[in-house]
């Protein structure tokens, strides 16, 4: 499996999971025997939009594109820049 289909089956398993549609894609790795990508989703929407909360998604899937493991990372508001 290639990395850009990684991502696009990733992002299909955190909406299954999650209910929500992935906002961005901030991370994508391939070690022997997997594939680990971090996807942000919008889990709160807010008035104005830079107040959204975010969270972070760390998907992690075998060589078929199987999900073998979902957590999220941690949360923040839109616009943050804590951990910069």
């Amino acid at each position: 499996m290639s990395g850009p289909e990684a991502v696009k089956r990733a992002r299909h398993h955190v909406q299954g999971l999650t209910g929500r549609e992935t906002e961005a894609v901030i991370g994508l790795e391939k070690d022997e025997d997997r594939w680990t990508v971090l996807v942000d989703v919008v889990e709160l929407r807010r008035v104005p939009s830079t107040t959204d909360v975010l969270a972070t998604y760390e998907v992690a899937l075998d060589d078929d594109g199987d999900l073998v493991g979902c957590r999220r990372l941690h949360r923040y508001v839109r616009g943050s820049t804590e951990g910069d």
